[in-house]
């Protein structure tokens, strides 16, 4: 049977950094600025990433991913602010669909989200891996609860409590963050199945900063275990 190849992108260091200590076998390349790492991970062709922060280099780093490593699958990890009063710090929230919250083209005519020409501007997550990301989580952290749902993205850090409580009611979104819908759209335009992990590591409002610092270490390692037990069930 043909081994899978899957593209794991974080946004930052710390979000790979696990990763890259648990590789084998590895080649590393440079790429846009990028260093991509491609070798054996809990058993799977892995290529891992640090895309950086922000939409635009989230869409470039996927591409690459696409189109020189010829993923089967891009998974997006990382910590978000959480939008929902369910969702505590920790708890994961897993991807069924993502939306940019940024993309605003109202003066012409367009809802708040909505990319002008394009068929949808929510872009759905895969099925199978949204499924398989739940039970391993399962498995992998007990001590939390995991939620699937909407992501939203936006070149923002969101820290006001206003502005939380406008993307919840206009986007309905579970958590925010700032590179998943990005990902997502590449994605789907190269018919790449795709899924975004997201560790809560603050609540998007006046005290997120804080939070932030605070709870983000914990955050990632929730979504290091999450991501072991899922690639060998790939």
């Amino acid at each position: 049977m043909d081994q899978k190849r899957i593209g794991i992108i974080g946004a930052m260091e710390e979000e790979v950094a696990r990763f890259k200590e648990q590789m084998t076998d590895t080649v590393i390349s440079k790429r846009a600025g990028m260093e991509f790492i491609q070798g054996m991970l809990c058993g799977r062709d892995t290529v891992v990433v640090r895309s950086g922060i922000g939409k635009v280099n989230a869409a470039v780093c996927a591409q690459i991913l696409c189109d020189v490593y010829e993923v089967d699958y891009i998974m997006n990890t990382g910590v978000a602010g959480s939008l929902n009063a369910e969702i505590e710090i920790g708890d994961i929230v897993i991807s069924e669909e993502a939306l940019q919250h940024d993309m605003d083209a109202t003066g012409f005519g367009y809802a708040p989200g909505v990319i002008p020409r394009m068929e949808t501007s929510v872009f759905p997550a895969d099925p199978r891996l949204v499924t398989l990301a739940a039970e391993a989580c399962a498995k992998a952290n007990p001590d939390i609860r995991v939620f699937r749902g909407r992501i939203l993205s936006g070149d923002q850090f969101i820290s006001d409590k206003n502005t939380k409580e406008r993307l919840a009611e206009n986007f309905r979104g579970l958590c925010t963050e700032m590179e998943g819908g990005a990902v997502a759209q590449t994605a789907y335009l190269n018919g790449v199945p795709y899924l975004i992990l997201r560790a809560i590591s603050d609540k998007a409002d006046d005290s997120a900063s804080m939070a932030y610092d605070t709870f983000e270490e914990m955050a990632i390692r929730h979504t290091v275990r999450l991501v072991t037990e899922l690639l060998p069930r790939l």
